[in-house]
């Protein structure tokens, strides 16, 4: 790209307006920086916006900082618009569930509320060193193209975030990063590499050799569909539709043939079969691939080059996946070879007319389950989400700047195989809360990028990490770590983290999870940050109990204070010890 126009300065440039991008601008914000957000698409919000609607987490009770303001801004906005006992308010799930216009509609708000935040939409910036100006481990300027008017865009920062799904601003700026599925030898990581297992089977499938290889798991798009007949519009046959694609799925309906164990769970008769449905409010559907069905809406394998691909090759590949996706609805609710009563449920379903009314009722991105994974100064693994025993917490890291909780989740990296129980790579493991490091949104190459998204994890661990709430605030906590990087004047990997914990804590953020603790006690704020220096290492942290003097000294050691005196209670004793380290 050329330098046609003078340079746009500001504190801090983001790539992508995912939510994650969001809430870094917003932190950042509220502490008096200027922040340009650049998305290359005509919408800000990502996958809440576009189809992602029933938000993945294992424990609710970990919604902290800005995710919790948003599903509180969520309900709120079905409260008001159509009163506090309607179905629309009980269906959202205290917010946890919203249609894709809501979701982009409170993000939207939650950004007008800084007046700092400028977002720039259409503003693409592709993966080459030759878009940004970097020297001495710092990056002082990117460069962008305005996708509506073509013209070359320049910004200078002192700061930089990378949110997008890709990490496409690391790796133009050199920093290391992985893509392939890391074997079993890598890191010695439960149902690491090749593997095959029924759903819901404990039993591992043939071919399960827990060898690693160059493959990404499959993407699809989320579906926002709707059974109401004066809100859907039908699915029409796509150009190029294949029948040859989908023709196996009509002989595992007749054949009652799954790779895995139903029990219940969806609508087997019907739509649900094919694609996973969850309801959201107004009679729409949060509609994911089908962890019981060989052929869903994922397209495994083809998938394989995005991560690393220019916009180019992933503009085709994403024309492509959505025909693939009407040409599957097409296929189950019209071709003559699947059952009549299966067809006659699936034809209930269209799209919503009124979502994405400015891209065919379909929605506008991809889901990207996995781009890059960059190499931080922390690496998250398979068993940093997996009890050290049994009944006990993973590995709790002093440096955590969020709490975060659900399985490891994997979707296919191969399509079907002949004799296999179902597809490679197809998996969930079960987790407990979690906490998680500042180093592995920092890479070791720069001083001035913090990457929350395309975060450092081993492919396993990617798989916890990669929802939105845990993106949302380790996005919130990048934002608040550029603050505290420009304020002081050091590197990211210098970032005194007691400062950045305090700020995260006192903006409402969790960084780890104690199963008796109301995040409203007074004391939550002073327990998060002892406990994840190991204060209380169990999962009850029985805040109104009498405290003794030697979990007083306890305490006061870990926190390299002297011990006060007068708390009766525990809860008032980690306050005690809090404002003393806060004070020095």
């Amino acid at each position: 790209m050329s330098h046609a126009n003078p340079p746009i300065p500001t504190d801090l440039v983001i790539i992508g307006g995912t939510p994650a991008g969001i809430c870094a601008g917003i932190a950042a914000a509220r502490h008096g920086l200027s922040v340009i957000i650049l998305e290359r698409t005509a919408h800000v919000g990502g996958l809440p916006a576009n189809g992602l609607g029933a938000t993945d987490i294992g424990t609710r009770a970990l919604s902290g900082g800005l995710f919790r303001s948003f599903v509180e801004r969520v309900r709120a906005h079905y409260i008001a618009t159509y009163g506090a006992e309607s179905a629309q308010v009980k269906v959202c799930s205290d917010g946890y569930h919203f249609e894709p216009s809501v979701g982009e509609t409170v993000l939207l708000a939650m950004l007008a509320e800084q007046p700092r935040i400028t977002v720039r939409l259409l503003r693409q910036f592709d993966a080459l060193p030759a878009n940004l100006d970097q020297r001495d481990g710092r990056i002082s300027a990117v460069r962008v193209l305005d996708r509506s008017s073509g013209a070359n865009e320049t910004y200078t920062a002192t700061a930089f975030i990378d949110a997008t799904y890709e990490g496409d601003l690391a790796a133009a700026a050199g920093v290391p990063f992985a893509t392939r599925r890391e074997g079993v030898a890598d890191y010695n990581e439960p149902r690491a590499g090749r593997f095959f297992q029924a759903w819901g089977d404990p039993a591992i499938g043939a071919g399960s050799d827990g060898a690693g290889d160059d493959t990404i798991q499959a993407y699809n798009y989320r579906l926002c569909l709707t059974d109401q007949p004066d809100n859907r519009v039908a699915i029409a046959k796509p150009a190029g539709y294949d029948r040859s694609e989908y023709a196996s799925l009509a002989e595992d309906l007749r054949l009652d043939r799954s790779p895995g164990v139903h029990r219940g769970e969806v609508a087997w008769d019907g739509i649900g079969r094919v694609t996973n449905i969850v309801w959201l409010p107004n009679g729409k559907t949060d509609a994911n691939n089908q962890h019981l069905a060989f052929i869903s809406t994922d397209l495994p394998e083809e998938n394989r080059p995005w991560p690393t691909a220019d916009w180019a090759w992933r503009d085709r590949f994403a024309a492509r996946l959505r025909d693939y996706t009407l040409g599957l609805l097409w296929f189950i609710q019209n071709d003559p070879e699947v059952p009549a009563g299966f067809r006659e449920n699936a034809r209930r379903f269209g799209l919503a007319a009124d979502e994405y009314a400015d891209n065919g009722n379909f929605p506008r991105q991809v889901y990207v389950r996995e781009g890059r994974r960059i190499l931080g100064e922390a690496n998250f693994l398979a068993h940093d989400a997996l009890p050290i025993a049994a009944g006990g917490r993973p590995p709790v890291h002093p440096t955590a700047i969020t709490a975060s909780h659900y399985a490891i989740d994997s979707h296919a990296v191969h399509k079907r195989e002949a004799g296999r129980v179902h597809l490679d790579g197809f998996l969930s493991l079960r987790t407990e809360p979690y906490t998680v490091p500042y180093g592995v949104m920092v890479p070791r190459t720069l001083d001035n990028l913090w990457v929350p998204v395309a975060v450092s994890a081993s492919h396993l661990g990617f798989g916890t990490l990669r929802m939105e709430p845990c993106w949302m605030v380790l996005g919130e906590a990048a934002g608040a770590a550029a603050v505290l990087a420009m304020r002081l004047g050091v590197a990211a990997r210098s970032v005194p983290i007691g400062q950045l914990q305090h700020d995260l804590v006192q903006h409402r953020g969790v960084l780890i999870h104690y199963r008796d603790a109301d995040r409203d006690h007074p004391a939550f704020p002073a327990l998060q940050l002892l406990g994840v220096r190991g204060a209380i290492p169990g999962w009850e942290a029985r805040l109104d109990q009498p405290v003794t003097a030697e979990e007083v000294a306890c305490w006061s050691a870990i926190a390299g204070v002297a011990p006060p005196s007068g708390p009766v209670t525990r809860g008032a004793a980690l306050q005690a010890i809090a404002a003393v380290m806060r004070a020095g």
